[in-house]
């Protein structure tokens, strides 16, 4: 059974290459951090602390492409840890069924909060174990 999970805290330095970003479960303690790049920690920062944007950036333009060809986006699951690394998959309604499509952990997080109220993630129960006996 996936855990619900949000987003804790985004920690962007500017002399290391990858970002980290922790994620905690919603009804209880855990939390795990995953590596990101730069591009993708920005952007969630901006959405967090929601800094206005002139024109619309990539997430923007996803989450209104699908709202605009009927679609309604429905959560993140982060589904599988291997070799560490994480894989994660957007998950959105279209014509009443519920689709999957694969997303790196970084955009399909920053989708969920693009989205106003943003969209829950989850995290399967074997991965949230998994992540935090490596950390």
């Amino acid at each position: 059974m996936p855990v619900e999970m949000k987003l804790a805290r985004i920690i962007i330095s500017e002399i290391n290459e990858n970002q980290v970003v922790f994620l905690r479960e919603v009804d209880g303690d855990r939390q795990f951090p995953i590596l990101i790049g730069i591009f993708e920690a920005t952007s969630i920062d901006r959405r967090v602390k929601d800094i206005p944007r002139p024109r619309p950036l990539t997430h923007d333009l996803l989450v209104g492409m699908v709202e605009t060809l009927g679609g309604e986006l429905d959560s993140v699951l982060i589904s599988e840890l291997r070799d560490q690394t994480y894989f994660a998959s957007l998950r959105l309604r279209c014509a009443g069924e519920l689709i999957e499509v694969d997303a790196r952990p970084s955009d399909a997080i920053c989708i969920a909060v693009t989205c106003d109220p943003p969209l829950p993630i989850f995290v399967a129960e074997d991965v949230l174990e998994d992540a935090l006996s490596a950390s």
